[in-house]
């Protein structure tokens, strides 16, 4: 008797049954917190292949040297599966929404003030890759104003795997309190059009230069 064809393995480093399993929380606007979003047992090779960064800012992934296992996790992070999933869980259209990532390496001072994202921003997905946080800053949180950080309705250490997205709206106010040193993360946003996204990555591609011709310049 002829044994059952094996199962194809699941090598995607993504939890989407874990993300579909959480509920999203619309209180004081849509969120959710998915600890675990990339699997435990893969973190290892996607910490090793996250590019070196220097620098404080956000930074176009594609203007960075990416290890090859990283760049796989990017382009899974944009493909359709991601898309319908983060459209089913906001019951948003996102179909042909073009994607933007950027990634972080650096926390500065200055970093973490209370703001909501714009306007052109539809959802935004932000991935921790920092395999402990032992620190009281850092920690970004879901606020219920505009004006008080120590108002809030949750806060995501950033810890490795760990994944914290919204609703980009008016009072999506989020932030943290300062921290200085290695605080790296993956941030994905769904765009309104194209438009938006040559926009966006020209104004984080001319900040970077700026950031090269600084440090050389020094």
């Amino acid at each position: 008797m002829a044994s059952p064809a094996a199962q194809p393995r699941d090598t995607s480093p993504l939890d989407l049954e874990r993300f579909a399993a959480t509920p999203l929380r619309r209180e004081p606007f849509d969120f959710l917190i998915v600890p675990a979003f990339l699997k435990p047992e893969a973190l290892p090779a996607i910490e090793q292949d996250f590019p070196e960064i220097t620098k404080g800012g956000s930074f176009p992934a594609q203007s960075l040297n990416c290890g090859a296992r990283f760049s796989a996790l990017l382009a899974e992070l944009q493909g359709p599966a991601v898309t319908t999933a983060f459209a089913e869980k906001f019951a948003m259209d996102l179909s042909g929404r073009p994607t933007m990532v950027t990634l972080r390496g650096q926390s500065r001072a200055k970093d973490g003030q209370i703001h909501a994202d714009s306007k052109t921003k539809l959802v935004t997905a932000l991935i921790y890759l920092n395999s402990a946080w032992e620190a009281d800053g850092g920690r970004l949180r879901m606020l219920n104003s505009a004006d008080d950080l120590e108002d809030y309705a949750a806060e995501v250490p950033p810890q490795a795997g760990t994944l914290v997205c919204f609703r980009c709206s008016e009072n999506a106010y989020h932030g943290h309190k300062p921290f200085v040193g290695q605080r790296r993360s993956i941030q994905l946003n769904w765009l309104t059009d194209e438009s938006v996204l040559k926009r966006e990555l020209g104004r984080h591609a001319f900040s970077a230069w700026t950031k090269r011709v600084l440090r050389f310049g020094a």
